[in-house]
């Protein structure tokens, strides 16, 4: 949970650095791109599974 926590605050600042220096976001600015990182994530959990399962 200390990781998530730091990761947070950290993006948060980067947000914020990034919105006063007017420089673009360095993540996608939609749901569809949030959506297609969690799909990563879950993506690399099932092959994890799957290794575990068939080994």
């Amino acid at each position: 949970m200390k990781l998530e926590v730091v990761a947070l605050i950290v993006g948060i600042a980067t947000g914020v650095l990034f919105t006063i220096t007017k420089l673009p976001l360095p993540a996608p600015p939609s749901m569809a791109g949030i959506a297609g990182v969690v799909g990563i994530y879950i993506g690399s959990k099932i092959v994890d599974l799957l290794k575990v399962f068939f080994q």
